[in-house]
């Protein structure tokens, strides 16, 4: 019962996947705050120092394996948009799920960085979209999705022409948006282990990367990067004896 509810508590910290869980510690992307000294932030953060899983990667050297086709049960389901000065947010409504290894996750949420976290054989894109699930042990599953420029993308359409200025509370969406429309039409993927990309640094995370990009314009790309004035994205990590699979 114990390591339940220790799982369990460490899933409902996942679940923010933008938000660290000391709310008396801050952090950012440069300086003192920066990266390379998360660890030392908050002994809450010490994963981000320590752990031998951390995401990002590049993914590179695959290993050919029999990865099932992922089964998507989206529904509109966007309801409100956050601006948590760290990313924008779009919270989702109960109803909406992914089914790996034969288990049923929850989509609580997606959010974005800019320029990509993860990279794909060494390229890098100018957005990454992540989707973030949970089971209801509190198990955590990361669906990324690259984009690259090109026609506007009809999901960030509902929530970018409600994104906030500036950080403050979640601000409900009009209309709600679609998390179906950040999936590209081949549902191929990588799969790795990895951990957040965001203090805690968590780890224990399944992370499925879709193989193929999918289109924002140009506009929607310059939007989220004027309001977030800086860059996104937490600096590669070393892969050490993980298999990257596709």
């Amino acid at each position: 019962m114990k390591n339940k509810t220790l799982l369990l508590f460490a899933g409902l910290t996942l679940l923010s996947h933008t938000t660290c869980s000391a709310d008396d510690v801050h952090w950012s992307y440069a300086g003192e705050e920066g990266p390379e000294k998360w660890g030392r932030l908050s002994s809450e953060f010490i994963m981000c120092s320590l752990g031998r899983n951390q995401s990002p990667i590049d993914l590179a050297e695959f290993i050919e394996a029999d990865l099932k086709p992922l089964e998507f049960a989206y529904q509109p389901g966007g309801t409100e948009v956050l601006h948590n000065g760290h990313t924008i947010q779009v919270n989702y409504a109960p109803g909406s799920t992914i089914t790996v290894d034969g288990r049923e996750f929850e989509l609580k949420q997606f959010h974005f960085h800019a320029p990509s976290e993860n990279i794909i054989k060494g390229k890098p894109y100018p957005l990454e979209g992540h989707l973030v699930h949970a089971d209801s042990n509190g198990n955590v599953v990361v669906v990324a999705v690259m984009f690259t420029e090109g026609a506007s993308n009809t999901a960030l359409k509902e929530a970018w022409q409600q994104m906030p200025n500036r950080a403050g509370a979640p601000q409900p969406l009009s209309t709600p948006a679609d998390a179906g429309n950040l999936l590209p039409s081949d549902r191929d993927y990588y799969r790795f282990n990895g951990s957040l990309t965001t203090p805690p640094c968590s780890e224990g995370v399944r992370w499925l990367v879709m193989k193929k990009s999918i289109t924002a314009s140009k506009d929607q790309l310059a939007k989220f990067t004027q309001v977030m004035q800086h860059p996104t994205n937490r600096p590669l990590q070393a892969v050490n004896a993980r298999a990257v699979l596709q």
